[in-house]
């Protein structure tokens, strides 16, 4: 009996097919998922994520044509959901540098634990500047930790305006310490 190829064992309905269909594609599911997410070792992960989906997805029934859609469409979906995840822990994260410099609360000196409670009042002042629907997505958002989408429900407003809110009110923070820290600089 000749061996079979994947088409092959797709056709006679061989519960490895799917396998050999997705080793046989592999390299070009890694390109795919490099493009998305902009380095090989993470598309590597994303095409091995794929794999560990693709085993319990019940692709027997379909063509051969369609179960490679079907593993390619679950790369590129994996590859965007990791991007993205990846865009929005940047988005919120610092360097590592600003981590290493974070003093130890419990052996913070006096000094240090004015300029905190002093950049505290800045930060309450500059807070209080802002219209208050934007300073309560603000808070809600950054202190409490409230979901935006939730938020955006209780101020009658769409999830992307309360983005905005939320990126202004900090932007502002941030400009009104820093020209109050420059101002006490100068004095």
């Amino acid at each position: 009996m000749p061996e079979q190829g994947p088409v092959d064992c797709v056709a006679a309905g061989h519960p490895h097919s799917s396998l050999q269909a997705f080793i046989d594609h592999r390299s070009m599911m890694v390109k795919i998922a490099a493009r998305i997410t902009g380095c090989h070792y993470r598309a590597e992960d994303v095409v091995q994520d794929a794999f560990f989906r693709l085993q319990s997805a019940p692709l027997l029934k379909l063509s051969f044509k369609a179960q490679l859609s079907y593993m390619f469409q679950t790369v590129r979906n994996l590859a965007i959901d990791h991007y993205r995840k990846q865009t929005l822990e940047l988005r919120h994260s610092s360097s590592e540098e600003e981590g290493l410099n974070v003093e130890q609360h419990a052996s913070a000196s006096p000094e240090a634990l004015h300029l905190h409670q002093e950049t505290l009042e800045m930060v309450a002042n500059a807070l209080g500047q802002l219209p208050e629907r934007t300073r309560y997505a603000f808070e809600m958002y950054r202190i409490h930790g409230k979901p935006q989408k939730e938020i955006a429900q209780e101020l009658g407003v769409s999830p992307t305006l309360v983005n905005f809110m939320i990126r202004d009110a900090l932007i502002h923070c941030r400009k009104t310490v820093g020209a109050e820290r420059e101002m006490c600089k100068g004095a």
